[in-house]
């Protein structure tokens, strides 16, 4: 357990350009697994998602490109064999940054996108059951950084705003969220500012 903490925690960062015409890398990874016993037995639930980003810093202030994310959650109980769940999200997105500093800076992520979620059930009798949806999705991200040493740094996230809707193709069921997480959400990455 501690290797795949130290390993998610060394895929937590970012790489970063502060100078104009610079390109942008960072991503996340996240994987959560737990077990829940009962009398009439046991559910079993893991969660693994990755959330790339790559963009182009166009002025000393703003920088724009493109985010995706990929996860997937499985569910194993009683009831159902599996019941597994996959999204994607492909979109865009664009950074401000206004250093305080030399040491802090401010940024805020607004990004922008499509996405697609399907989930699938398998019954005890073997009978699959398949739903799909697709929507658009909507994030305000603001954020703090924090220079270490020599562009090495630490980004602090404590929330922020985001809307989610899916329209699913049998028609029986559309999902509309709005989340406001600000101060009820935190984040630790490490970048490099190049």
């Amino acid at each position: 357990m501690k290797k795949m903490l130290l390993i998610l925690a060394l895929t937590m960062f970012s790489f970063a350009n502060a100078q104009k015409g610079s390109v942008l890398v960072m991503g996340s990874v996240e994987y959560n697994h737990q077990t829940n016993s009962y009398p009439d037995g046991d559910n079993k639930q893991s969660q693994f998602s990755f959330s790339p980003k790559v963009g182009y810093q166009f002025h000393q202030n703003w920088t724009a490109g493109i985010e995706s994310a990929v996860g997937i959650y499985q569910s194993k109980n009683e009831d159902f064999l599996v019941g597994k769940t996959k999204n994607f999200s492909l979109g865009g997105f664009v950074r401000y940054t206004k250093p305080l500093n030399q040491t802090f800076s401010f940024y805020t992520d607004l990004g922008v996108g499509f996405q697609n979620r399907k989930d699938s059930f398998q019954r005890q009798a073997n009978i699959i059951t398949t739903e799909k949806g697709d929507g658009v999705y909507a994030t305000v991200t603001p954020a703090l950084f924090i220079n270490v040493h020599n562009g090495f740094g630490l980004n602090f996230n404590i929330g922020g705003l985001g809307y989610n809707s899916l329209n699913y193709s049998n028609g029986e069921r559309d999902f509309k969220n709005f989340n406001f997480s600000l101060g009820k959400a935190f984040s630790i990455g490490i970048s490099k500012n190049f």
